[in-house]
């Protein structure tokens, strides 16, 4: 197998974060979306979405989007488990997952790709009123998620997830959308810098 892979763009990251909490290494090759490679010949003939990350299996078919690649390997490789293991954990898990990655990271997603100057040739055409109307909402987001986070260590299930692991990445994502986290969401700063502290939550 071999990844495609992005260093810098969040849904790769979330790749590489759930492979290091496997501690699995798989040989990856980079797509420089600056140079847009991704657009190139060569690698939309294995994603023509044009986007990474990808997975190339061993008998040369491919498994693109994030969430999909995760869930191939947590059935190679079920221990950790990061997906759940009774039904109601499965569903806590998928509900959290889907929140954070429909209203906060795409959300925050929105922001950047609307109004930063780095994507005027990706994201075309660039609406920045729309852009404005997504980072006006990240904090209300982020506020809803500093109170599941109440009391808490984790998002849910009282164990590292992949909701965690979706929250991390969408967190570190408001980088480039200059919205910080307010101080007084206490519970999300204290967990966000407790999941960074991760081995394999670095950037």
């Amino acid at each position: 197998m071999k990844l495609y892979d992005t260093q810098l763009a969040p849904n790769p990251r979330r790749v590489r974060i759930f492979l290091a909490e496997k501690g699995i290494d798989i040989p990856k090759v980079q797509i420089d979306l600056g140079k847009m490679e991704q657009k190139s010949e060569s690698y939309s003939a294995v994603n023509p979405r044009m986007r990474t990350p990808a997975l190339e299996l061993d008998d040369g078919s491919v498994i693109s989007e994030s969430v999909a690649i995760c869930r191939y390997i947590e059935v190679l490789h079920p221990e950790p488990n990061l997906f759940g293991r009774t039904a109601k954990e499965i569903g806590e898990i998928e509900m959290w997952s889907r929140r954070l990655e429909m209203h906060l990271l795409a959300t925050i997603a929105s922001a950047f790709r609307h109004l930063h100057p780095a994507m005027v040739q990706m994201e075309v055409p660039q609406v920045k009123e729309w852009g404005e109307v997504n980072k006006g909402r990240i904090v209300g987001e982020l506020a809803f998620l500093d109170r599941q986070l109440k009391g808490r260590e984790f998002i849910c299930c009282d164990r590292y997830t992949n909701a965690d692991l979706t929250g991390l990445v969408a967190i570190d994502f408001l980088r480039p959308t200059r919205v910080t986290v307010p101080d007084e969401l206490v519970d999300l700063k204290r967990w966000h810098a407790a999941m960074a502290a991760r081995p394999g939550s670095v950037p």
